[in-house]
């Protein structure tokens, strides 16, 4: 298949953007009446690392945070089981699906969102004091989380995370061995429709060489926390 490659000009970017509204013809998972109910006040940045499953947006988030460790993680909650060596709290909140969707009922995530058969999404409890306390959050989530989060806090910065191509990324999510082959299949016929949001994002990473891909990531950051003073 053809190599993706992300638009010149968003590697090129230090300074942060807002990211643009998507069209109204994208689908959300939430109308607008939730949207503004869910409003988080903006107080400190808010980064939403997006892109697709496998892409490597965890390793990239992970030497983000050790170079820039005044940033937090916020912890997504999702209703599919643990991996081998993950702990609840820590890599997720693994809740139940009766559990999740009473949740989505009180009005208890900023965003969520259904991907490959299971439930993700952001806590309102994870943001909401550290934003109060001008602590800079990381949020890791799915393209329709990320459409979410751009309606209800526009201010935040958002980052789409790319392989160089589908193939490179069929070869990550076997080579992790996480999944079965169907599982495969299935999450990449998902990325096949992120990868074409690639547009709706002010930044786009292409993850081919880590270290490359990282200082991009870092750069976006530092700029958007220049830009705010910290």
């Amino acid at each position: 298949m053809p190599s993706l490659r992300a638009r010149p000009h968003a590697h090129a970017r230090a300074r942060a953007a807002r990211s643009r509204r998507s069209p109204s013809c994208l689908r959300r998972g939430a109308g607008r009446s939730s949207a503004v109910a869910n409003r988080v006040p903006a107080v400190a940045r808010v980064f939403v690392i997006t892109g697709p499953s496998g892409v490597g947006k965890g390793t990239l988030i992970r030497g983000l945070m050790e170079r820039l460790p005044e940033l937090e993680l916020s912890v997504s909650a999702t209703t599919r089981p643990p991996r081998a060596g993950e702990d609840d709290g820590v890599h997720y909140h693994f809740l139940g699906r009766e559990d999740f969707e009473r949740r989505v009922r009180a009005g208890e995530f900023v965003e969520h969102a259904d991907y490959a058969g299971r439930s993700y999404g952001t806590l309102r409890s994870e943001l909401d004091g550290r934003l109060r306390a001008g602590v800079p959050v990381v949020l890791e989530i799915e393209v329709q989380g990320a459409r979410q989060v751009r309606e209800t806090m526009p201010e935040a910065v958002q980052v789409f995370i790319a392989p160089p191509s589908l193939d490179s990324l069929r070869a990550r999510l076997v080579g992790r061995g996480t999944d079965d082959p169907e599982e495969v299949e299935r999450r990449l016929r998902v990325a096949e429709q992120e990868l074409a949001s690639q547009p709706e994002f002010s930044h786009v990473v292409v993850n081919d060489r880590l270290e490359d891909a990282l200082g991009q990531l870092v750069e976006i950051v530092e700029g958007s926390l220049g830009d705010e003073g910290h």
